[in-house]
Formats: C-alpha cells, structure tokens, sequence
C-alpha cells in the first residue's frame, strides 16, 4: 500500500498488537495522512473482557457521534486507522499530577457524547456472551458479571500456572466472595456506552493541543458510573482534580441522561475498590512473569505487595504478606517455573 517498506514505521511498540504506520492519501482527494494497520497478537496476560467484533467497525459507527475519535477508511477492504500525530497526555502530565483545565473540558465532552449513545443507538456487532449483558440499568448484575469474568478467566485459568503462588500470597476462593459482599448494593443507572480504557497513555494530544480519544478495543454498554472509577483508578489525579472531575463528570451527564449518576458518593467507592481488587491477580502474574525477562526482584516484590494492599479489604485478605515473604513466594516460583519450562 505505502509504495516503499522505507516509509513503514514500526512494529510500533505495544503490549497486545503488532502495528505499523505508513503514508496513504485520501482515497478521494489526495490529501497526504498517515494511517496504522494493526493484528492482535496471542498473549497469555490479555485479561480483559472483549464486547464488540472489531475496534474500527465500531469507531465508525461513532464517527460523528463522539468527538475525538480516530477517522477509519476502507482501503481494499482493509480498515485503517488514522494515526493520530502528537504525544500522549502521559508523556506531558505523569500519572500523580495535574491535567490543564482545557483538557480536562475534551474529556468531559466525550463522556457527554458517550452518554448519548444507548445500545439500541448503536448497530455494531458484538462478540460478548449473551450471559455477561445486563438489562439496562442492572448496575449489580453489570458489575456481578465482571466479577465472574474476573474470577473465570483470570484467577480459574491461570491456577495450573499460578495456583501455587496465589495461595503463598493468600488469594483464594473465598476472596471473590469477599469482593461480592464488599461491593454489593449498587444503585440502578441507565446505561450507555463506556469506553473502558481512559488513561494518559490512551488521550493523544495533537500539535493544536486537542485531545484524541485511542484504543477503542474495551469499549461496552453498561453502568456509567464504571466508566468514571475505571478512568479515576487509571488515571491517578492528584486528590483535589479527582473530586472536581467527579463533580463534573456527574454535571455532564446528567445534563444528557438524567439518573445516569445516581448514587455517586456511595457507588463511587465501591466501583474504585473492585477496580483495585480486579487488578490484583492480573498485576501478580504481570510482575513474576516480568521476573523472567530482567525485573528485578525488589522491584516485582514493590509491586506486588502494592497491589496486594490496595485490595486488601474488596478481598477480604486479613494480612498482607512482608516483603521477606513475598520475596520467597515470588523466588519459589521463578525457579519453578524454570524448572519446568
């Protein structure tokens, strides 16, 4: 397509993709852009739940609909995405600091624009099993099956590998009992479409200084309210920018979908501490398997132990282990697993 491999750039660096950007004008006009062409790549640390077929079927289906998302074109039959030109919000703004006020007015209209669009809106299909879509409005049976997804297909399917290790560090069984317990009682919401995936490395800013929404491939219908304690968990703002992003993401949407922040002070907590819980064995099995490629132990050892704390109470975990036992649970394994492989 790009005429010369010497224009290709990439694979570009990612996590569950291969990607590559080469130059192609516009079909009709001629217009110089870049455009990406991506493939999913088998990963045994992919640990999240998938609800529509194909990332640009959807963002064109959302073109016109929520600003800030990605043009698509059909080349041959080959979706390709616009590359977006700029730097990440992460490379300018660290996770712990501040946003500016301009961009933090983008992020707010794209939660409006995302809270217009309800799952009769939008013909795209989808690949979720019919089992894990709650009825409109079922925030606990929304948040219930996220819970079993979570306990199915991370911590069940991982127990040949990791069974061992998960019970050293006290995660069993009845942590996701625990977890249920801890969040239940959720208020009903009207749902609408969730991103799923807002955080700095996911909001391009362009050279204009315009922020681009990436990464449409964890985008569901359901409690809106997620939405917020996903990006609020990923996103890390510093303590007074996360409560006026809260008020304000509760102002927009309510202008649009009025109910759709019912029940923010209280949910919102529960919703923030299932994040931290949900994350806990995907980040152990991220760090022991990262021993194997050069972290080091201190290092996997900090961030076991942080993610351990954090979800401590969703999970019902009396003790955290010390770093002393920790640092054993986590050698005993890296040498079993050596062995073998």
């Amino acid at each position: 397509m790009a005429g010369s491999e010497g224009v290709v750039e990439g694979p570009l660096r990612g996590h569950h993709h291969e990607t590559y950007v080469f130059p192609l004008p516009y079909p009709e006009s001629g217009d110089p852009a870049r455009w990406k062409i991506r493939e999913p790549q088998p990963s045994r640390d992919w640990f999240d739940r998938k609800c529509f077929a194909g990332e640009e079927q959807l963002l064109m289906a959302l073109a016109g609909r929520v600003r800030s998302v990605p043009e698509v074109i059909q080349v041959e039959s080959i979706p390709l995405q616009r590359f977006v030109e700029g730097e990440t919000l992460g490379s300018r703004f660290q996770a712990g600091r501040a946003i500016p006020p301009h961009h933090l007015g983008q992020l707010m209209g794209v939660f409006r624009d995302l809270t217009a669009i309800d799952p009769e809106s939008l013909l795209v299909r989808r690949r979720c099993n019919p089992l894990d879509r709650a009825a409109d409005g079922d925030s606990s049976g929304f948040l219930e099956r996220l819970v079993v997804f979570s306990e199915e297909n991370v911590y069940k399917r991982n127990l040949w590998a990791f069974g061992s290790l998960f019970r050293s560090l006290g995660l069993d069984q009845d942590c996701f009992g625990c977890l249920r317990k801890h969040v239940s009682g959720l208020q009903e919401r009207p749902f609408h479409l969730l991103h799923g995936d807002l955080h700095r490395e996911n909001l391009i800013v362009d050279p204009q200084d315009r922020l681009w929404v990436i990464d449409w491939e964890l985008a569901m219908f359901g409690d809106p309210l997620y939405d917020l304690a996903t990006h609020l968990y990923l996103m890390r703002y510093p303590h007074r920018q996360a409560h006026e992003v809260t008020a304000r993401w509760a102002e927009a949407v309510e202008n649009v979908r009025p109910g759709a922040s019912r029940g923010c002070t209280a949910d919102l907590v529960r919703l923030v501490t299932f994040k931290w819980a949900q994350s806990v064995c995907t980040d152990v099995i991220r760090a022991v398997t990262a021993l194997q490629s050069g972290l080091t132990l201190p290092r996997a050892v900090q961030q076991v132990r942080k993610v351990l704390e954090a979800g401590a109470e969703p999970l019902g975990l009396d003790t955290v282990p010390t770093r002393r036992q920790t640092a054993a649970a986590l050698l005993w394994w890296k040498r079993q697993y050596a062995q073998d492989a």
